[in-house]
């Protein structure tokens, strides 16, 4: 029987990688973090007691609080958030209990620096097809959810990043790049622990888009064209990459749980009239 105000890690799990996921805060404390420094993905650290960064953190949605074992600091710390308004549960088993399901953990080192106000700050080439917004998807849905994300001419990425403190990638040279002939997204995939089935998946179809290896997957192909017509759409990177969100999680989706499904007419298996 579940516990009233709790979500298991499967059921968390199930969530992730959608424009509807609960926000995930981790509330253990520095020593457990010190001895084991990896983050649920898409996860957002405040102290357990510290009521306002914990509304903050929420920003009004449903919230998942992760401590050590699921007992007292996320049972306290979610009591708060709903004092507060917020729906807010508590995972079962806590990070214990995600770490021996085997599911996803980021390693804390790593993540970029943090501006001021707990957000990452990236920044690529002007005008993206796919990487430049495949990256981005993963980014918000599973690393930081605050993400933002800076387009410029490509030839002054390496300085932008420098006087802005952002973090370049999808460029030539730096850490969040190609790698041999490996696309961004899969350094990414990699690097961030995010990989599984359903990812690594993802990641072939994304690979075989960006990399004109459209044998690679069948779907590849399909990519290519729709982002390509997105960037004929959009002038603005901005709103290119808000409309280029839903269409990673529709393949993320498929990837994880529509593969198996088909479609023809006529539909039921009938003769067509």
């Amino acid at each position: 029987m579940a516990l009233p105000n709790s979500l298991t890690p499967a059921e968390l799990f199930a969530r992730l990688g959608t424009a509807d996921a609960p926000v995930i805060i981790n509330v253990r404390i520095a020593d457990d973090f010190a001895a084991a420094p990896l983050l649920l993905p898409s996860s957002l650290r405040v102290g357990f007691n510290d009521e306002a960064a914990l509304v903050a953190a929420a920003a009004g949605r449903p919230a998942v609080i992760v401590c050590h074992r699921g007992l007292k600091l996320s049972e306290g710390a979610s009591a708060l958030l709903r004092l507060n308004g917020v729906a807010a549960c508590v995972l079962t088993g806590g990070f214990l209990g995600w770490q021996a399901a085997g599911l996803p953990l980021v390693p804390a080192d790593e993540l970029p620096g943090r501006d001021a106000a707990g957000r990452t700050l990236w920044v690529t080439r002007a005008r993206p097809k796919i990487d430049r917004i495949a990256c981005p998807w993963l980014i918000r849905r599973f690393v930081d959810p605050r993400a933002r994300f800076m387009f410029v001419a490509a030839s002054e990425v390496p300085t932008v990043a420098e006087k802005f403190g952002a973090t370049p990638f999808d460029i030539e040279g730096v850490r969040w790049s190609h790698q041999g002939s490996e696309c961004t997204f899969d350094t990414m995939v990699k690097a961030f622990g995010l990989a599984g089935p359903a990812m690594d998946r993802l990641a072939r179809i994304v690979r075989g888009a960006d990399t004109a290896d459209l044998a690679l997957a069948p779907q590849a192909a399909g990519l290519l064209a729709v982002s390509l017509g997105l960037s004929h759409l959009y002038a603005n990177d901005l709103e290119q990459l808000e409309a280029g969100m839903l269409i990673y999680d529709a393949l993320y989706r498929w990837c994880r749980d529509g593969v198996g499904e088909s479609h023809n007419w006529p539909a039921g298996g009938g003769r067509a009239s």
